[in-house]
């Protein structure tokens, strides 16, 4: 066995509260954890918070639409048709989940009580409907066919409270244009995502209750919706269906663009985005925490033990020598710090993701409950970094064995 950890060892395990540096030992160690344990709630809360927003927010638009190149930020669209030749290459692209028709037209649900300005959003007996179904809370998902039209509707909690609505009730939809069009409806479906400025935004209908309305052909659509695996790519994705789509020519001359849900909806993702400081901070803090803390409990140590050192020194041990057994000491406490914070840090997190302890207010954080991604990967992560970042703290105090004179030291009482 190395010579230098052996030491090390038999000084780890005497680190206790019976001798005169144990109670520091003891400090160091407990802020290492509470350290790791708030890292490792920070990262996963956050990254829980964005990951939840992110995913609402695609579940009513998708990760990347391609329209009209004439569209603008209104809900009037000017139509595409459905019948491009670059679909099926774009579905070949690796990554890409899915590519859905849908129109977008603004108007006015009117009940026997109040009336509400909303958003309709057509869309086709292919479109994935999975986003909703967890977020359903009463009623059915409407299914609309390839030939017939459905009057069926898929409304919020919001707008079903607001207008006083519930599954099965008919109401009456307007659309302001010239001639101005009025249309019946039934609600098929209530959901709840709590994301209150789409949820009292959009409707979903089928599509052809909309092409009707905008007196398009049968094949207009306002665009396509394009769900890809990993938003992290985005960019990446877009990029490839942006060459995709340039390279091809519509025959009626239709310009088109692609854009992605970041250009859709900024200032919601510039908000998330500074979480992101937030959680550096923290991180920056809580590492000063913990490395400030084990040196001084090394610092003490290596007081504590000046004798063994001067003895050590006297026996021919190098300052080398002496030096590693104390970066082993300092390693071995912080691995024990590290397990204590792991544990704490986790069991935090699973108690809140599976029983939702502590709540948030939904109208100002569009959640319920404080969400929670348990990325394994981010806990590995921020073990090695505190593990390294400790370690190499650790040779600051470590040198100060290099001043110790054998002879005092061994006289040190």
């Amino acid at each position: 066995m190395n010579l230098e950890f052996f030491i090390a060892k038999r000084l780890f395990k005497g680190s206790d509260k019976k001798s005169f540096s144990g109670p520091v030992i003891f400090i160091s160690v407990t802020a290492i954890a509470i350290s790791l344990a708030i890292m490792i709630i920070s990262v996963a809360i956050v990254t829980g918070f964005k990951s939840e927003i992110t995913n609402k927010i695609v579940g009513f638009g998708s990760h990347i639409q391609i329209v009209n190149y004439d569209n603008n930020s209104s809900y009037e669209t000017f139509p595409v048709s459905e019948n491009q030749s670059f679909i099926p290459e774009i579905k070949k692209i690796p990554g890409i989940l899915s590519i859905n028709r849908f129109i977008i037209k603004a108007g006015i649900i009117k009940s026997e009580e109040n009336l509400q300005g909303v958003v309709f959003k057509g869309v086709g007996e292919d479109y994935d409907w999975t986003f909703f179904r967890q977020y359903l809370v009463d009623g059915n998902i409407p299914t609309f066919a390839d030939s017939i039209r459905s009057d069926s509707i898929l409304i919020s909690k919001y707008l079903a409270n607001v207008l006083n609505l519930k599954t099965g009730d008919r109401f009456t939809a307007y659309f302001i244009q010239d001639p101005p069009r009025i249309r019946k409806f039934i609600v098929s479906g209530i959901f709840n995502t709590q994301l209150e400025d789409l949820d009292k935004t959009f409707v979903f209908l089928d599509l052809k209750h909309l092409r009707k309305i905008n007196n398009w052909q049968n094949d207009q659509i306002t665009g396509f919706e394009i769900h890809v695996d990993n938003i992290r790519k985005l960019l990446r994705y877009e990029l490839l269906v942006n060459q995709i789509v340039g390279s091809n020519f519509s025959p009626d001359g239709e310009i088109l663009k692609v854009k992605n849900i970041r250009e859709e909806y900024p200032g919601i993702f510039d908000w998330l985005s500074l979480l992101d400081i937030n959680v550096w901070v923290i991180l920056i803090l809580m590492l000063s925490v913990a490395c400030f803390n084990m040196i001084t409990g090394l610092l003490v140590i290596i007081l504590e033990k000046v004798s063994l050192i001067g003895i050590l020194k006297s026996m021919g041990a190098t300052n080398i020598k002496i030096e590693k057994i104390f970066i082993y000491l300092s390693s071995m406490l912080t691995i024990r710090g590290l397990l204590l914070g792991n544990l704490l840090g986790l069991g935090l997190l699973f108690i809140q993701k599976y029983f939702g302890i502590i709540k948030l207010d939904p109208e100002s954080y569009y959640l319920s409950v404080v969400p929670v991604n348990i990325n394994y990967f981010n806990i590995l992560l921020l073990n090695l970094c505190t593990v390294l970042i400790i370690v190499l703290m650790m040779f600051l105090p470590a040198r100060i064995i290099s001043k110790i004179s054998p002879s005092k030291s061994i006289k040190f009482n």
